[in-house]
């Protein structure tokens, strides 16, 4: 078992010791072997790791999170440690009138909707192996995997209100995995943009939110079990 907190720049403990040796198996190089000690060298092997797991850009950093730590224990034969409750509402609750509705164009398609699960799992401290099927399970039956033709939804029961500023109703189901802007402001994820269409944020304000509505466990190995439309199995349902 490793504590993820136990695991961070400047510390000096076992744990530590057990991610290098972790690190060094997987080919990542750290010339001073498994001091215990979490400085630059072991940094650089971390960044190396997550660059091999698929992060990129500024999550790339070398500095562990619980999902990419989670995969190298799962290769590395060690569980990783962190607190049993994890908050459902995001730490970063929005009033309504905070929401932005600027549409950064993220990517779309398959792959993009996997690398964005994973970083939604990675800031919210789910297992990627449960969160990223499910949430790519619901990009594809939300939003084709965010086609730009399904980003806003307006045909649902949800299409109405005011008109928001990217000119549609502003109650109407928006993004990849398809809020509606008081749901997406009510478990907004701390740290992440505040438009629904950022598909980041979305996932992750989607991941609270079946958190506290459908009970899905912090892992998330619940997840498609409780959230039929996360399951690929079942057919479609909304959630």
């Amino acid at each position: 078992m490793v504590s993820l907190s136990n695991v961070r720049l400047g510390a000096s403990n076992d744990d530590v010791r057990t991610v290098q040796r972790a690190l060094i198996a997987q080919g990542r190089a750290i010339p001073d072997g498994p001091t215990g000690f979490f400085g630059p060298q072991t940094r650089a092997a971390y960044r190396a790791e997550q660059l091999a797991q698929g992060f990129t850009g500024a999550d790339a950093d070398g500095i562990p999170g619980y999902a990419s730590l989670s995969a190298l224990g799962r290769r590395a034969g060690f569980t990783v440690d962190r607190p049993d409750t994890v908050s459902v509402t995001g730490n970063g609750r929005l009033t309504l009138s905070q929401v932005t509705y600027d549409d950064p164009h993220d990517e779309a398609g398959l792959e993009a909707m996997r690398r964005y699960a994973l970083k939604a799992c990675e800031l919210t401290d789910m297992d990627p192996v449960y969160g990223v099927p499910a949430l790519v399970t619901i990009t594809k039956r939300e939003s084709a995997y965010n086609d730009p033709q399904w980003r806003v939804n307006l045909n649902d029961v949800n299409a109405r209100g005011r008109t928001a500023p990217d000119g549609h109703p502003q109650n109407c189901s928006r993004g990849a995995t398809q809020c509606i802007p008081s749901t997406f402001a009510a478990y907004h994820q701390a740290g992440t943009a505040t438009t629904p269409y950022d598909v980041v944020a979305d996932m992750c304000a989607t991941v609270n939110y079946v958190r506290d509505r459908y009970h899905v466990n912090p892992s998330g190995s619940n997840f498609a079990a409780r959230v039929q439309q996360a399951d690929p199995h079942r057919r479609p349902h909304g959630y």
